[in-house]
């Protein structure tokens, strides 16, 4: 469990980092003129290679760190979905006997 506590954080940096690394491949790239840059649109281009670059390599490298995230999540949904259960019983466990009251109060 404590290797998952910050796994979000964990996965969200690496992506970020590869990004960051692709985005600085492509910057020197477009540098050297190994692809051509004109204009916004060709830094616009060397931005959208990065994000496709960072995208195939985060979902081949960050496997497990992924797996781990999600597993993350799926315990905290589930851990609130418990407690909503067990507050929802508790509430319909009060308007049960308040309303047995109210019909025992008419009765008598």
């Amino acid at each position: 469990m404590s290797s998952k506590i910050n796994a979000t954080l964990r996965y969200t940096s690496l992506r970020a980092s590869i990004f960051l690394a692709c985005l600085l491949v492509a910057l020197l790239l477009a540098h050297f003129g190994v692809i051509p840059v004109v204009g916004d649109l060709g830094l616009i281009l060397v931005f959208v290679l990065a994000m496709v670059a960072s995208s195939a390599i985060s979902y081949v490298v960050l496997n497990k760190q992924r797996d781990e995230m999600s597993a993350q999540i799926v315990e905290k949904v589930e851990s609130r979905k418990a407690r909503a259960a067990v507050r929802d019983a508790a509430e319909d466990e009060a308007d049960d006997a308040a309303r047995a009251a109210a019909r025992q109060a008419q009765a008598g």
